[in-house]
């Protein structure tokens, strides 16, 4: 009796041995996909040039501030002290002003950025899923996400060719070179 538990044991072993040997694993630069993407380059001109124009609004009112606050030290001494309460408290109220003007365009940005890039990442991720799908593999790692330290290349398949594929990225658009260092 003992001598058959042993032998389904080491039966057991082995099958479970086989089938780790049969995972298939794959890897893909997935920021590198998305970056090559059609979509991501649209919303990246959106982006850049709303960031643009709520740079331009931002210097402008610094502008005005610091006019403002030029004019208030070349004619305080000269001024009421109802005037000169009057033009502090225009400056301190520009001042902030631009503070809630940093913060509502940072949100602003930022929401605008994950409304144009969310559903870009959902895209990608689906491709990525119909190619693991496809090839039969378990896993797909993200080497751009960086908590990959080593793939065996071996062992592996580099996805991110037949994902770009999918997407419609035609396979001699690369990163340019100062994104890929």
């Amino acid at each position: 009796m003992r001598k058959a538990i042993m032998i389904c044991m080491a039966s057991f072993l082995a099958m479970g041995a086989m089938s780790a040997q049969e995972l298939k694993f794959g890897h893909i630069n997935l920021q590198e996909v998305i970056f090559l993407m059609e979509e991501t380059d649209s919303a990246r001109a959106v982006v850049e040039r709303l960031n643009r124009d709520m740079q331009e609004t931002y210097n402008a009112m610094v502008e005005e501030l610091n006019s403002k606050y030029a004019t208030y030290q070349q004619m305080a001494a000269d001024w009421p002290p109802a005037t000169l309460e009057a033009k502090q408290s225009d400056i301190q109220s520009l001042e902030q002003r631009i503070q809630q003007f940093q913060q509502t365009a940072n949100e602003s940005l930022n929401r605008k950025q994950q409304e144009l890039f969310g559903p870009i990442t959902v895209k990608a991720n689906e491709a990525v899923a119909k190619v693991g799908k496809a090839n039969g593999l378990v896993y797909i790692f993200d080497l751009s996400a960086g908590a990959v330290p080593y793939v065996n290349e071996a062992i592996s398949m580099n996805v991110t060719d037949m994902v770009k594929g999918e997407l419609n990225i035609p396979l001699d658009k690369q990163l340019p070179a100062m994104q890929q260092q």
